[in-house]
This record gives C-alpha cells, structure tokens and sequence, in this order.
C-alpha cells in the first residue's frame, strides 16, 4: 500500500526516511459571558473545533526536472479544499486542509535529487 493524498501517490515511505504523521489535539471552543446578578461568568461549550496535523518526510527523485514536477504536483494542493490523506498504516485522515509545504535540505544523494519536507495540514470537524 501506497501514501495517498486524493488517491494520488505523491509521497516516499521507505528506508530513505520514512514518512512521519504528527497528530495535533482535537481543540474545542467555548463562550465565555458576565450575566447580571451571577458571581463568575457563564461558559458555554461551542464543541470540538479543527486540529493540525503535521506530515515530514523525504522527497526523492532521479533529476530536478522530476523533482520540480512533484513539488508543483504536490503544490496544488495547496488550494483551500479539503482533501484526503491515507498512508500505509490505512488510517484515512478526511478533511483536511493543506496550509503550508515547506521544503528543506535539497541535495544531490548518489543518482538522486533529495529533499526533506514539512506539510501542515488543518483537519477541519
């Protein structure tokens, strides 16, 4: 099985460096309101809220050329859709929301154009 986003194998996840997912909380929100005649204030529970899930890994390609189209494949999704991310654990992460892809330590490894990366992602409730 393959690291999915939209059914589109975008990701490595081998011996290379494989790739990471990073769960953030689930956050709720709340109101909080002064009502007269009432020592303290009046909370009311707004419910579960969105939460950031951060993926790393490595991007491997055999030129720069290939490199640059998997970065721009990639970068598409950057979009403000929801999309959905499945990786080889088959955990499905569903509507979730790509804020940013930053891309670090580009290199030339044997035959190979690496680079690591970090997306962020918001998974919208």
């Amino acid at each position: 099985m393959s690291v999915t986003l939209d059914g589109q194998i975008l990701f490595d996840e081998s011996a290379y460096g494989g790739l990471e997912i990073e769960l953030g909380s689930i956050g709720r929100d709340s109101v909080q309101r002064a009502v007269p005649g009432l020592d303290g204030v009046l909370s009311i529970d707004l419910g579960k809220r969105s939460r950031k899930i951060k993926q790393t890994g490595v991007l491997r390609s055999k030129s720069r050329l290939e490199m640059n189209n998997r970065i721009n494949a990639i970068s598409v999704f950057l979009d403000g859709n929801t999309h959905k991310l499945i990786p080889n654990s088959g955990k499905e992460f569903d509507n979730l929301r790509m804020d940013t892809f930053k891309l670090s330590k580009e290199r030339v490894s044997g035959d190979s154009v690496v680079a690591d990366y970090e997306i962020v992602y918001t998974q919208l409730v």
